[in-house]
Formats: C-alpha cells, structure tokens, sequence
C-alpha cells in the first residue's frame, strides 16, 4: 500500500460523465483521503453492501476522486454507480496497491506505458499527477471510441483491433515487436492477463531488465 494507511469514507456522487455505450468515469468527493497516482479504491452503493476495487482516474492534486469503469451487463456494482444521481452517499475504502511510480520527480528517466481497455486508468493518474513525464503511452482497444480520454496524453498510440483507425492496427504486443523498447526505459503494464504476459515476455527479449517491468492485471 505505498505507505498509505487504509480508511473508510461515505463520499457523494459528484456526476458521471459517459465516454461510451459501456463506460464512464464516476466522479466522487475525495473528503481528503490521501493517495499516489496508480493505486485503487473500493467503491459501492451503500445500500448494496458490495464494493469493487477501481483505479484512481484523477490526479494526486485534485479534490476528487475519478474512476473510470466500464459497465459490466448483468453486473452488480457497476450498472449500480452508473445509475447514481449527483448527491449519492457511497461506501469507500483505500487506498491500495503498490503500481506507483518510484522517482517521477527524476527528469532523466523514460516511460513506457503499456494498456488494454481501462487499464489505461493508473496512466491518466499518473500523466494528470506528474506533467512532465517522459513516456510514451501504447493502449490497445477494440474500437475507435475506447480511446478514453486520448487528448490528455502527449505522446498516445493507439493500437485499434476491431476496426479500421487509430495509430496501429494491430494488438499493442505487435506494436511493441516491430518498434522495440529501449534498455533502460522503465515500464509499466496494465490490463488483461494475455497481454501483461506476452508484452513481458516480449520487452524482456528486447533486454529490458526484470526490475524496470512493473505489472499490474486490471481484469
């Protein structure tokens, strides 16, 4: 947990904003919980009594939390918050987790940001956190449209699959293959299980260093 200590808070829905047909970002009170960009929070309906665990969306200087979910049919928790109206009391504990960056204030370092789907999430945090990162951002998705949030990236590359557009077409493994990753760039890697390992496997064939492979399985 970084440090962090664990606490529990009753925040009100601030207001959801729609990225697509199946996801949004759930805007919250951030009542003065303390956090890094990259860890999570839980989140619930109080009257549900079930929490699920989300990325922190939004910067560590902001005064509110954002959370970006997609919405899963016949799920429990988030068709729920999707549904909540601005002024909504919520269940919320954190934060957790250890996907932080190790010195962002050192100007000399190079990022590599690898994401599938919402697993861009711990990214945004990061990039709204520290604006000055030198990274670069290689998110695959299916659809042109779940390109969240591309605008707020400097240096994105978007890894289309389903349809025609994007930056590449292709899955972002493949994109990784044909432009290789240098040494002594320090990377980190968010998303669904397939992806985490072969993307792994693939920059450590280009001899990127185990200690510089940061990995976090979002789904």
């Amino acid at each position: 947990m970084s440090g962090n200590i664990a606490v529990n808070l009753k925040p009100k829905v601030i207001h959801v904003r729609d990225l697509t047909a199946h996801s949004y970002v759930l805007r919250v009170e951030r009542l003065g919980m303390a956090f890094r960009a990259g860890q999570s929070i839980t989140l619930g309906v109080r009257r549900m009594k079930v929490n699920r665990e989300y990325t922190v969306y939004s910067g560590e200087q902001d005064d509110f939390f954002d959370v970006l979910i997609r919405d899963i049919k016949d799920g429990t928790v988030s068709p729920a918050l999707h549904r909540c109206p601005p002024g909504e009391e919520l269940e919320c504990a954190g934060p957790y987790g250890s996907f932080v960056l190790e010195k962002p204030e050192d100007a000399s370092r190079r990022y590599l940001f690898v994401a599938t789907g919402t697993g861009i999430a711990p990214f945004h945090a990061m990039v709204r956190t520290h604006p000055n990162l030198n990274y670069r951002l290689v998110h695959g998705v299916r659809l042109l449209e779940e390109r969240y949030d591309m605008a707020d990236y400097k240096n994105y590359i978007a890894c289309v699959t389903g349809e025609k557009g994007g930056d590449f077409s292709g899955r972002v493994t493949a994109y990784l293959k044909q432009n290789p990753t240098d040494s002594q760039t320090i990377c980190y890697l968010c998303g669904n299980g397939r992806m985490l390992s072969e993307a792994y496997d693939v920059l450590r064939g280009q001899g990127v260093p185990s200690d510089q492979l940061h990995v976090e399985a979002f789904f």
